[in-house]
């Protein structure tokens, strides 16, 4: 299994570190032909519209929209989740997978980042660990918005946090940066090993 961790900007070196902790392949992604030669991708926290911008210049957009859209596993932190949604407010343009609607920043400025334990729903839902975790909010975005299909797996303040539609999955906040690597585990187990046959 090879995860390939998209490098245009912002914090893909952790991402990628995870992976490689958890035994799996670990592949940077910049060019287009990359993405053929992965079984996930994780789009990693930055700033979405530098990310969005990016993804349009090197012929990433709508390539990572089709190959989603035909099954690819897809994980996102923070700005990495703004891009997936199919909404946001005062937002850059989208890939438009994740049926969800998104508030920008909605935490307020970097000086006003924090770190807060998560409730997990439904036990956590497959999710590896001992039932709690700390996320790590960075100038972090709010959902405005669940569809129909979408579960909610995490919340915080009665906000929800970590979703999952399909071959989707989203954080508003940054696994990355903690020591718990339950969320990442969930996604190659879960999401991205379920969808390519691997246990």
């Amino acid at each position: 299994m090879k995860i390939g961790v998209l490098a245009l900007q912002g914090d893909f070196r952790e991402h990628r570190n995870v992976v490689e902790e958890l035994g799996t392949t670990a592949r940077l992604v910049r060019r287009p032909e990359e993405l053929d030669e992965i079984d996930g991708l994780i789009i990693p926290g930055g700033e979405s519209t530098t990310i969005s911008k990016l993804l349009r210049k090197w012929g990433l957009f709508e390539l990572i929209q089709k190959k989603v859209r035909n099954g690819l596993p897809l994980f996102g932190t923070c700005a990495g989740l703004i891009l997936m949604a199919k909404e946001v407010k005062d937002g850059p343009p989208t890939l438009d997978l994740m049926d969800i609607s998104l508030e920008r920043n909605a935490y307020g400025r970097q000086i006003e980042s924090f770190e807060s334990e998560l409730e997990f729903l439904a036990e956590r839902e497959g999710v590896p660990g001992d039932g709690s975790i700390t996320g790590v909010f960075i100038r972090a975005p709010q959902v405005t918005r669940v569809g129909p299909n979408v579960k909610e797996l995490a919340k915080h303040d009665g906000l929800t946090v970590l979703l999952r539609e399909d071959n989707m999955l989203g954080a508003t906040f940054h696994p990355e940066l903690t020591d718990d690597r339950g969320i990442h585990e969930y996604f190659l187990s879960e999401v991205v090993g379920k969808a390519s046959g691997v246990r």
